[in-house]
């Protein structure tokens, strides 16, 4: 089974090709980036092609002044120049195409003209929910809603319904795309990975040292992470020798709750390169992660890897990495009591917190590895294949 995969930018597209071509099934990665950044996540250049003229475009974009892109969203212009490109890239003889969603329906139409099995890869949830969810959030704060453009929309439902099969990284996302009448069968529920070498607990003593209960959120800072029910939550706590600590870009849309729950206590850093997550987690007591919706964020893999306990939101996928109880807590969306009371019991039993964040440790170092990851998704994919190929047999004899 060879398989071409197709992505506009990297997300975990690159760790997937990797494992692909681990097992010998990787056909072709089309990406907007240059073929050394996939090198460096151990993908032959031989088998990359690059819509270079994508990216160049999109980072160009986010150059220039405000006052020319405020209110412009280019965001379906981008994916269409990048899909009919790739589209041509997709090469004869290979059986499966997996596309990223809002990107891939010019890819999903060729490759079913070349025979191939289609899938489109959604990292969040079905596009009506997530657009209902965040309508739903700013408009309760009197906010204009920051949702896909309806272009965006419009070929994502496109996509769900062309293409053989869906992959979703949560239990979250399944029940979402369930939930607009797409049938369980065509969803592939395979969650991602993290990388063991790159993450990993501190060394023994480090957090037993610590005087400080130190909370981390990692990732953008904005409503649709629901970084306001975290400042909220941790501001009326006000807990003795505590911090929390943000680390990711500040939206703009966050400066009136930066006012409201202002403490020197809360601490704003700029965004940091993966390679030096590591440091930073080791820093820390406890992930947090409110979000309102996203698929299944990475940073809670990585989180755990480090040995921390999690406190994530139902919209966040964690449920899928998260014993509760166990490795951490899973707590409702935008319910700022509930994740003050579960970071306070946090607080309040340093022995617990500390042996669930080793429990977190061992579960995604003993099934959410990438590796794991691709031994499971290749299965899918070649299940997938197979069941779509079982049909059409069955269909040409009758």
């Amino acid at each position: 089974m060879k398989v071409c995969v197709s992505v506009m930018g990297r997300f975990h597209a690159f760790d997937l090709a990797r494992e692909l071509h681990r097992h010998g099934s990787l056909a072709r990665l089309i990406t907007s980036y240059p073929k050394f950044a996939a090198s460096r996540f151990g993908v032959p250049r031989e088998l990359v092609a690059s819509v270079l003229s994508s990216e160049l475009m999109r980072r160009g974009w986010t150059r220039l002044p405000h006052r020319i892109t405020n209110g412009v969203n280019p965001q379906n212009f981008f994916h269409e120049h990048f899909e009919a490109r790739a589209a041509r890239r997709i090469p004869e003889g290979a059986d499966v195409f997996v596309g990223w969603s809002g990107g891939s329906l010019a890819g999903i139409q060729r490759a079913q003209a070349l025979g191939m099995t289609t899938v489109v890869e959604r990292g969040s949830s079905h596009i009506r929910a997530q657009c209902k969810l965040l309508a739903e959030e700013y408009e309760t704060f009197g906010l204009r809603p920051r949702v896909a453009h309806p272009g965006m929309v419009e070929k994502e439902l496109r996509e769900y319904e062309e293409a053989d099969f869906i992959a979703t990284p949560s239990r979250f996302v399944v029940r979402s795309f369930v939930e607009e009448g797409i049938p369980e069968h065509k969803l592939l529920h395979v969650p991602y990975g993290v990388s063991l070498k790159s993450f990993r607990p501190p060394e023994p003593g480090t957090r037993e040292r610590q005087n400080v209960f130190r909370v981390i959120h990692v990732g953008g800072v904005n409503l649709r992470k629901g970084c306001h029910y975290l400042l909220r939550a941790f501001r009326e706590l006000d807990l003795p020798n505590s911090e929390l600590w943000f680390v990711g870009r500040v939206a703009p849309e966050m400066k009136p709750f930066r006012e409201r729950y202002s403490s020197d206590r809360i601490v704003f850093r700029d965004p940091v390169p993966q390679s030096k997550l590591v440091d930073l987690y080791a820093r820390a007591s406890v992930f947090c992660l409110a979000s309102i919706e996203e698929g299944l964020a990475m940073v809670t893999a990585q989180a755990m890897a480090s040995g921390l306990p999690i406190v994530a939101t139902t919209n966040t996928g964690a449920e899928d990495l998260v014993n509760d109880g166990t490795d951490g807590f899973i707590v409702p969306i935008r319910d700022a009591g509930a994740l003050a009371e579960k970071l306070e019991w946090l607080y309040a039993h340093r022995e617990a917190r500390l042996a669930m964040g080793r429990a977190a440790h061992e579960r995604v170092s003993s099934g959410f590895t990438w590796r794991d990851y691709g031994d499971r998704i290749v299965r899918a994919y070649r299940a997938a294949h197979d069941g779509r190929a079982r049909v059409e047999r069955v269909e040409a004899a009758a």
